[in-house]
């Protein structure tokens, strides 16, 4: 029904999470009709992306450089730790402007059922940055799911031996949400009101 090229796009945008078939053929028919400047830009701009971020050597999050601006940042409280689980969560914290210290990017959760999950996420890490750092405290900033609790009754576990203030959001944001999508208000309020595990 398609012509090859415009099917191929349209089979590129289907693969990105929430685009469904007839998100992606507006979008491919959007991108039709630009003219080929935009186009050559938008290309230009994709091809820059992957070239250009990589996940900073510190804290995972992501950066043009070897670290974040927030890593190499040393007006920054270094002796605090904020847990998230993607790099989502880091930008919507930074928009609130209530934290002014460090991050540690898991790359995502624990699945209570799977327990093979946990060699894929940065805890090994963590445990290196603990040491290395002298960090007092860690915040658990993981989504108010089921997988998010599991993974923050994980590490407040294994901090215990360390003796470190482990503190987690206040439950200001409604369970199952997720960080990127709450509001600066709602947001804020979880980070002042954060309470010790």
């Amino acid at each position: 029904m398609f012509p090859k090229s415009f099917k191929k796009l349209i089979d590129n945008f289907t693969t990105l999470p929430s685009i469904g078939p007839k998100m992606a053929e507006r979008l491919v028919l959007f991108l039709f009709k630009q003219d080929a400047q935009k186009l050559s830009d938008f290309a230009k701009s994709l091809e820059d992306f992957k070239k250009n971020l990589r996940y900073c050597k510190k804290c995972f999050n992501i950066s043009e450089g070897e670290f974040c601006s927030i890593c190499k940042d040393s007006s920054r409280n270094q002796k605090t730790i904020c847990v998230v689980e993607d790099a989502l969560d880091v930008f919507a914290i930074e928009k609130t402007n209530k934290y002014n210290g460090l991050y540690h990017v898991l790359g995502g959760t624990l699945d209570p059922v799977k327990s093979a999950e946990i060699k894929n996420l940065r805890f090994a890490e963590l445990e290196k940055r603990i040491a290395a750092e002298k960090i007092e405290e860690i915040i658990l900033a993981t989504n108010p799911t089921t997988e998010g609790d599991a993974t923050a009754l994980y590490i407040a576990r294994f901090l215990k031996p360390y003796a470190i203030k482990t503190t987690r959001f206040a439950r200001g944001l409604s369970t199952g949400a997720d960080i990127e999508h709450a509001d600066e208000i709602t947001l804020s309020s979880a980070i002042v009101n954060r309470r010790e595990l």
